[in-house]
């Protein structure tokens, strides 16, 4: 399936507008899968959705550290503090970004019962409700 040569240099020129240059990454693409591809990342990094861009870029900087990728790490950390991230918020991200592997890891190596978790989860969100309320009094 050959890619239609107009739809790709308008990707492009998008691409290079958007960013000031056609990355690398992007430009090593299939044509076509630039073509398919670029819509949805440019909505994503530069559109309106229903996450702020900052929290998106601090969900991004998250899950880049824990997959530990510093191609990620390095994009959202410098897009988050575009964003307005102050220094006290990544110092926190950068801790609570343990906290999903970790106790993933904990509860895994137990081979803890899901069923058993989901129920555990279900009481403690009825506490931490009725806590709530109480405090609404």
């Amino acid at each position: 399936m050959s890619v239609n040569i107009e739809r790709y240099e308008e990707t492009v020129n998008d691409i290079e507008e958007a960013f000031g240059i056609l990355p690398g990454y992007l430009d090593a693409l299939p044509e076509q899968e630039l073509v398919n591809e670029w819509p949805n990342m440019k909505r994503f990094m530069f559109g309106e959705t229903e996450i702020a861009p900052k929290h998106r870029e601090f969900i991004g900087l998250a899950m880049a550290a824990a997959i530990g990728c510093p191609y990620c790490e390095h994009f959202h950390k410098g897009a988050a503090q575009l964003h307005g991230a102050t220094e006290a918020e990544m110092s926190e991200l950068f801790f609570l970004a343990s906290y999903t592997p970790r106790y993933s890891a904990i509860i895994h190596a137990q081979d803890y019962d899901l069923d058993v978790f989901k129920t555990e989860t279900a009481q403690i969100v009825e506490h931490l409700k009725a806590g709530a309320a109480a405090d609404d009094d």
